[in-house]
Formats: structure tokens, sequence, C-alpha cells
């Protein structure tokens, strides 16, 4: 997977020339009485812009691709702990290697090896706190994964649709989480974020039972042609092979939404 170059966040030099601005006028005495250290809030206001229109802080093309071979191991646990990093994981289009993709500098998986199992972690505490470039991982489609991932101030994106899933367990805080279902999954699939949207996807075939906890701050919304609803917020997929394993995945949030398409 080749480098992306990230386009730079353009609220930050925006705020900046205001602010330069705003000082070139205080120094020829053109604001009159204002004080100008009352405008400090702003910054507040310009981070919070930033983070809902781009989903980070800052942007960064500070990346470095990367590929681990599969060699005898049979089934694979992938832990994030992305803090304010974007994460998206799919499935790989080349055979032969158990993980590649791209992670922020410094950042490497951490793999460890117990008989025909593998452990990776990316942590974002061994990370410069400055490289905020996007971690995208490909994974083997022909063994069992265990993903578990968690971010603070991320998003999460992942197209499961080619794997296969032992567990996958996804929190953010304020973030977006966006999921493609699998086809087969050992365990239920459990998504959850503190404040932002949950977005599910069910490929046309796939047997997904899809259950969401909503209270008043946290809504469902289910396309009518893709889901039917059997039961108080327990949602069907439709169009469904029978003979295809059944993927349960769990639904919670505290301020946001659930889509299901």
């Amino acid at each position: 997977m080749a480098d992306r170059t990230a386009r730079g966040p353009w609220i930050w030099p925006l705020a900046l020339a205001a602010a330069g601005v705003a000082l070139l006028l205080d120094n020829f005495l053109l604001l009159g009485d204002f004080n100008l250290a009352a405008l400090w809030p702003l910054v507040l206001v310009a981070a919070g812009a930033q983070i809902l229109l781009r989903g980070d802080l800052l942007a960064s093309d500070d990346a470095r691709t990367f590929g681990i071979t599969r060699g005898s191991v049979q089934s694979a646990t992938l832990e994030i702990c992305a803090g304010d990093i974007d994460v998206q994981v799919r499935a790989l289009q080349r055979e032969g290697r158990l993980i590649a993709g791209q992670f922020a500098a410094a950042s490497r998986p951490h793999m460890r090896v117990s008989d025909l199992g593998a452990h990776l972690k990316l942590d974002r505490a061994a990370t410069p706190w400055f490289s905020f470039a996007d971690w995208e991982m490909a994974l083997a489609r022909d063994l069992p994964w265990q993903i578990l991932i968690s971010a603070h101030l991320g998003q999460a994106k992942l197209d499961l649709s080619g794997l296969i899933i032992g567990e996958t367990v996804v929190g953010t805080g304020l973030g977006d989480i966006r999921v493609i279902a699998p086809r087969e999954a050992f365990s239920p699939l459990r998504l959850r974020s503190a404040l932002g949207n949950i977005h599910l996807i069910t490929p046309i075939g796939c047997r997904t039972r899809v259950t969401v906890a909503t209270n008043w701050l946290f809504r469902v919304h289910a396309d009518p042609n893709r889901y039917d609803q059997p039961d108080t917020n327990v949602y069907l997929a439709r169009d469904a092979d029978d003979n295809a394993p059944l993927v349960e995945v769990f639904v919670s949030g505290t301020f946001g939404d659930a889509y299901l398409t």
C-alpha cells in the first residue's frame, strides 16, 4: 500500500491569520479599549469545528507502509489503541501475508506469536504526539481474526465483508464507527460510541441480526428495504441466504444515532 499524502487542516491557517490581523490592529491602537485576550475561547471553537469537519484535530502525512508474512499462523488478534488517530481495516487482496498497511511513524505493529496464533498491537502511546497519519490495516482472508479497537478521539472504519471474524469489539469516545458486516463471525460484534454515529452496512445475502440499545439521545434509523423488525430494537437483514451463518451485532451509544443500511 502506497503512502498517502494527507491534506492539512484549513481552519488552523485561517485562525492564525485572523489572530495576526487582530494583533496588528491592536499594535496600531485601532481596536480602542477592546480586550484582545477575551478572544481566547475562539481557539476552542476552531478546534471543535476542525474535529466536526475532519474527524481529527490535526493532519499529517507522516506515515509508513509495512507488511508481515503469514508463516504458520492459523489465527490472529489485532488490538488497536488508537487514541486520536483514525483507523481503517479491510481484507487483504494479496495472499501470503498476515497483515499489511499504513501506520503513523514509530507505531509499527508489535507482534507476538504463541503456537499457531499471532497477537498484533498498535498503541497510540508508542507514537509521537505530533504524528496523526491514519492507520490502515489489511488482514489475511483465510484465518479467523479477533479485532479489538478503541479510540477516544478518532474514527473507525471496518470492511469485514472479506474476513473471517472470531470476535470484534469497537469503541470510540468522540468519533464515528462505520462497519460493513462480515459473512461469518463466531462471536457477536459489539459496536459502541459515546459521542458519534454508528453506521452498519449488511451486504446482500448475509444473515445479520442487529440489536440496538437506544435511549432518548441515541436513536436507530433502519432502511426498511434492507431490514425487518421482528421485535423492539431488533433488526434482521432482508434478502439473506438461508444457508449463510448468522452474524450477531450489538450496537449501543450515548449521544448520536445508529444507521442500518
